[in-house]
């Protein structure tokens, strides 16, 4: 058994401002749509591809979550625009219309609900692998050998436990410290001053974590450009990187009512997909679905 676990929000991004988005399809009086369609269809090519048996998709459908109460800095919807944030309730019925199990995040993020199924799924004996379906960074922190893996679907790309290492330079493990050092601004963390990712790299190979990097610089076991100024950053900055890497950790504890099988594919609603292809404007949407479930 193959789960693959879909970063809905990066999907919904990705198709928002694709090539070609200046003629988006509306559903309606100006109800655009487009976006949303097109993260359809591209699921549901994903689910002609061999093993693909057992999908979850997670939406963040409140931008904010409990780490804006950790961090005002944090991201928010500012400045999101209105016509991409509306497509969000379309995209998450879409989903639940072509049959995929939809986890729309108020509280926690898409990110959280990923890592929360992803250690369920690699608990399982029965699961061979789980594919998370996304580029970003510091969804890394959730592979597992070979077992748990990051494929970015735009460029086929897949990413397991060594590649981390060979790209990062970390262990999975370190992912959130790295990001706590060196700042991750698509999220709102500035990290420590001073502190790159190759520096960072070379010392978290070392150490591990933030909390274990010593004070003097003297003692890190390995050269780094810098290591005086980079020490001294922080040591100023011990409470900063220890709420960064909070933030940059992914909760593995989201409240998600499915178990493994749960996730399994039956086919898509054929009324509720018809019903709703039809109100936005797509009637040929309903026959890409592979199949429909019985009733």
């Amino acid at each position: 058994m193959h789960v693959h676990l879909v970063d809905g929000t990066f999907e919904l991004f990705r198709h928002f401002y694709a090539p070609g988005a200046s003629s988006r399809r509306r559903g309606g009086p100006a109800r655009e749509a487009g976006a949303a369609l097109g993260v359809a269809r591209s699921l549901l090519a994903l689910l002609r591809e061999p093993d693909v048996t057992h999908v979850g998709v997670a939406f963040d459908t409140e931008i904010e979550s409990f780490r804006n109460a950790l961090f005002a800095g944090y991201k928010t919807g500012d400045g999101l625009d209105p016509a991409l944030h509306a497509q969000f309730p379309i995209v998450e019925a879409l989903c639940a219309a072509l049959g995929f199990v939809v986890w729309p995040m108020h509280e926690f993020e898409a990110d959280d609900a990923l890592a929360t199924m992803a250690a369920r799924a690699v608990a399982d004996p029965r699961v061979e692998r789980v594919v998370i379906c996304s580029p970003d960074k510091d969804l890394a922190q959730c592979i597992r050998g070979a077992r748990v893996v990051r494929r970015d679907r735009v460029r086929d790309v897949v990413l397991d436990e060594d590649g981390v290492r060979a790209k990062y330079g970390v262990s999975p493990s370190s992912i959130p410290d790295l990001l706590a050092l060196v700042g991750d601004t698509a999220d709102g963390i500035p990290g420590i001053p001073r502190w790159g990712e190759k520096s960072a790299a070379k010392v978290l190979a070392v150490w591990g974590h933030v909390d274990a990097i010593p004070d003097d610089d003297t003692a890190w076991r390995v050269a780094v450009r810098g290591s005086a100024a980079l020490a001294a950053e922080l040591a100023a900055r011990r409470a900063d990187a220890r709420l960064y890497r909070t933030l940059a950790t992914l909760r593995e504890d989201v409240p998600l009512a499915e178990d493994v099988d749960a996730l399994a594919w039956r086919g898509a609603d054929r009324g509720a997909l018809t019903a709703l292809a039809a109100e936005l404007g797509d009637a040929s949407l309903p026959g890409r679905a592979p199949r429909f479930r019985e009733t």
